[in-house]
């Protein structure tokens, strides 16, 4: 069904953000605007994080620009689906994030639940991130001249933060007495705290003495978050400079710092509450990461 409304619809996320959503702007759609609005209405009320909202709402896009002939979802729809991404080669995480996109939508909105087994035989990928060195963060922040950048990057790599987390830290969540900066609803919606390295406190406090900034630690061009993606075209920048080839993004200096600490000695228990991970199988990837752990190897090549 081709939607053919031109009504914009206004949906009040938070007390901050209103979301504006003109159906004609993703073309074809056989759920209706109310259908998705109430979606994303629900998602707030259950307090799911803005990400994971605008993240489901996407995958119920994709869905339905592939099944735009049809207008309902059911076992054999959802399962015709999932093989449909399988030919395309779609990552395991897509395919288990539009499923549950889907199945939520359907059994909040629709009314009707879904059994969970599409995932049943699909194999998931085991890769490792790639992470820098300790050398080569230092490499990398000594390229950066702009002030308000370099402080960026350090406190990312320096506190394991997540952009996100950045780009939403306030002024007032940084204890200079006790050392720590409190991360303020992170993934998860949960609260935790992370060291504040003397050296790193010490370049905020010239960032905050040339920038004065109010409310948010970094302020934006035009708003008061600074960009994520301003902060991706940073890093990319710095590593273009210093010639890492290594396939790094703004979330690998956060894969780095753990693994650093990992090599460095520190308890896997300490490194999960640092991160924010629910779960300590998600901290033990570092320690396969660890050059530190391998180098104890010794080779028998070594004994010819």
């Amino acid at each position: 069904m081709i939607c053919k409304s031109n009504k914009n619809y206004d949906v009040k996320l938070n007390k901050n953000i209103v979301y504006s959503f003109n159906p004609q702007n993703y073309g074809v759609l056989s759920m209706n605007d109310e259908q998705l609005l109430l979606f994303r209405k629900i998602l707030n009320i259950r307090n799911y994080s803005e990400s994971t909202i605008s993240n489901y709402n996407n995958n119920l896009i994709q869905f339905k620009k592939w099944n735009y002939r049809e207008s309902h979802l059911d076992k054999d729809m959802l399962f015709k689906y999932v093989e449909h991404l399988r030919a395309f080669d779609k990552s395991y995480s897509y395919i288990k994030n539009s499923i549950m996109a889907l199945m939520l939508y359907s059994e909040l909105v629709l009314g009707k639940k879904l059994k969970n087994d599409y995932l049943r035989g699909i194999k998931r990928k085991s890769t490792l991130p790639d992470v820098l060195s300790i050398e080569e963060v230092k490499q990398v922040l000594d390229s950066i001249e702009n002030l308000k950048h370099k402080a960026i990057i350090s406190l990312i790599y320096s506190c394991g933060l997540r952009i996100s987390e950045c780009i939403n830290l306030k002024i007032t969540e940084i204890d200079s007495k006790r050392m720590l900066i409190k991360i303020v609803q992170g993934k998860g919606k949960k609260d935790r705290f992370v060291q504040l390295s003397p050296k790193l406190l010490e370049l905020l406090r010239v960032y905050y003495k040339q920038y004065k900034p109010n409310e948010h630690l970094f302020k934006g061009q035009f708003k008061d978050e600074y960009s994520a993606k301003s902060i991706q075209n940073v890093l990319k920048r710095a590593l273009q400079k210093c010639g890492v080839t290594k396939k790094i993004t703004v979330h690998s200096l956060r894969h780095s710092f753990a693994t650093h600490l990992i090599e460095q000695g520190t308890d896997k228990r300490i490194v999960q509450e640092i991160l924010g991970h629910k779960d300590i199988r998600t901290t033990q990837i570092y320690t396969h990461i660890s050059s530190a752990n391998i180098s104890k190897i010794k080779n028998p090549f070594d004994s010819f």
